[in-house]
């Protein structure tokens, strides 16, 4: 057995990318290379020297090398205290490893294909990568179990082993999480989904929570490949973002990606999109052609409740922008704003949008840039209620101008289809209940989380009316059906000539006659797959 000082590393990597550079790197500072199979080979061909598992195990690979790292001699050497076993190791001939680096089978994307069987996922479930990263975990080895963990490893190693401890207890706890967050998921598949746990990794504190005396608060991330994960979301300028900022960005990431799947999936071009938030709901929006043109829209959609929200944009906010979001539609003074999202910003915006003590956070995600239908969030959505959690599937319904269920009574322009798009997205991803004004592609009044659906109709007309909207020939949009005729019939008092709703009350054919003898153009579509209730 060598000695400490001539240090021992174990890699083991299903995606081979980067591997063979990491092996060299570890090499240059001591370390002799141990690896399994494919992994070997990969970093052999790199011109560093390896020893493969199968050398070092009594025995060599079984069952077609799917059996390697399950030995002794491997789990010996990750389990092994140096000062106790030291003299039987030697005897024995086992290197004890001091560091291990694996990832595991694609479990997750193997269990997301649509051909996936019992069969193909079994085969991609890994066995030897969770026992290894556990192993390390016991043994206090450097264990790393994701990818990013690479570089701070060579770092650290490269400065000395800094708090060692503490760096150490880091990534023990991270190879936990991943063979914990790896045996649920194959848990939940074989459970045929009536299993389920949350494991998540910490990304970013927040100062507090919801209010000042909720803390400790933090974000944490699943580690989906998503790239509008909030994660990925890089503090550009500003002081850190706070609970409510990561809550509100959330809210604008469900509607801006139904605002492009929307337009996309209808056959139109995806626009330049602005919307602003406050408390998670839109109070301005708007699509159009040019980002200035949407910018200015979307400021005067609610310029009272707009002060101090958030704004999320799909466009680099250069200083054209950033003079607009000041003060376009302002009296007097400048607009302050908590947040702006963006694929990116120039230097010179930030400095003109920036507010005392760094109040407004800039918040950079290039993957802004190009959404489509396929930006949609699939995944399940957990909420917390006392001794456990609800679960449900995301809201992915996408409004269909095609959709055989959709019933249109009267006749639909162009511009009324965008309208109505642009409508059926802000509204199906703000509060329940929920009634959306839009007129020319511009969010005239929301109408939020109200108890009655003629009263979201009287919340929407006052805030387009407190904004100075003309509402007259623009479309609204109900998050659910009209049970009586009142609530249609508030909006066509006003002069609203479009609307979308869903059908499944017992009085549709009452809100369809109504219509008619309004003059009404009226869009149904089955509540059961449409129902647009969100943060209900």
């Amino acid at each position: 057995m060598p000695k400490k000082e001539q240090q021992t590393a174990l890699i083991s990597v299903y995606d081979k990318t980067g591997i063979a550079d990491f092996a060299k790197k570890l090499n240059r500072l001591g370390f002799s290379i141990i690896a399994s199979g494919g992994t070997a080979k990969e970093i052999a061909k790199a011109g560093v020297k390896v020893t493969d598992v199968a050398e070092l195990v009594g025995g060599g690979a079984i069952l077609g090398h799917r059996v390697v790292t399950l030995s002794r001699e491997i789990h010996a050497g990750l389990l092994a205290d140096y000062k106790r076993d030291k003299k039987e190791m030697q005897d024995l001939n086992i290197p004890y490893i001091d560091l291990v680096c694996v990832d595991l089978y694609p479990l997750e994307e193997e269990i997301a294909k649509i051909d996936a069987t019992r069969e193909s996922v079994i085969e991609k479930t890994d066995i030897g990568g969770p026992a290894m990263l556990r192993s390390a975990a016991k043994g206090r080895r450097i264990v790393i179990s994701n990818l990013e963990d690479r570089e701070k490893v060579l770092k650290w190693l490269k400065a000395g082993k800094p708090d060692e401890d503490d760096f150490i207890e880091n990534l023990v706890a991270k190879a936990e999480a991943v063979s914990a967050a790896y045996a649920m998921r194959s848990a939940s598949y074989h459970g045929r989904d009536k299993i389920d746990n949350l494991t998540g990794f910490f990304v970013r504190e927040c100062k507090y929570g919801e209010n000042g005396w909720q803390t400790p608060a933090a974000l944490f991330t699943r580690c989906l490949k998503d790239p509008l994960a909030l994660e990925h979301f890089e503090l550009a300028a500003g002081e850190p973002p706070s609970y409510n900022n990561l809550c509100d960005l959330d809210r604008l990431l469900q509607t801006l990606t139904h605002i492009a799947a929307a337009y996309d999936l209808n056959g139109f071009s995806i626009p330049k999109i602005a919307v602003g938030v406050k408390h998670g709901n839109p109070c301005g929006a708007a699509a159009a052609r040019q980002s200035q043109m949407a910018i200015k829209k979307m400021v005067l959609g609610d310029p009272l409740a707009i002060f101090g929200g958030l704004v999320a944009v799909n466009f680099e906010v250069d200083e054209k922008i950033a003079n607009l979001l000041l003060t376009y539609g302002e009296k007097s003074g400048r607009r302050l704003l908590d947040g702006i999202i963006a694929p990116s910003f120039s230097k010179k915006a930030i400095k003109m949008l920036a507010r005392k003590k760094d109040k407004c956070r800039f918040l950079a995600n290039p993957a802004l840039s190009c959404l489509s239908r396929n930006s949609i969030d699939r995944e399940f959505r957990f909420r917390y209620v006392r001794g456990g959690f609800l679960r449900q599937p995301n809201y992915s319904f996408i409004l269909n101008f095609k959709d055989k269920a959709l019933g249109v009574y009267g006749r639909l322009s162009k511009e009324q289809k965008m309208d109505l798009l642009l409508a059926w997205a802000i509204g199906s991803t703000s509060n329940s209940n929920t009634i959306t004004l839009i007129k020319d592609q511009m969010l005239l009044g929301n109408g939020v989380g109200q108890q009655d659906r003629v009263g979201g109709a009287q919340l929407a007309l006052m805030r387009a009316k407190r904004a100075d909207h003309d509402v007259s020939d623009s479309a609204a949009y109900s998050d659910s059906f009209f049970p009586f005729t009142d609530g249609i019939e508030a909006l066509s008092n006003a002069g609203i000539k479009t609307i979308l709703a869903s059908s499944g009350s017992v009085r549709d054919q009452d809100i369809i006659l109504f219509a008619r003898n309004n003059k009404l153009t009226l869009c149904l579509v089955p509540d059961k797959t449409s129902r647009g209730f969100f943060g209900h």
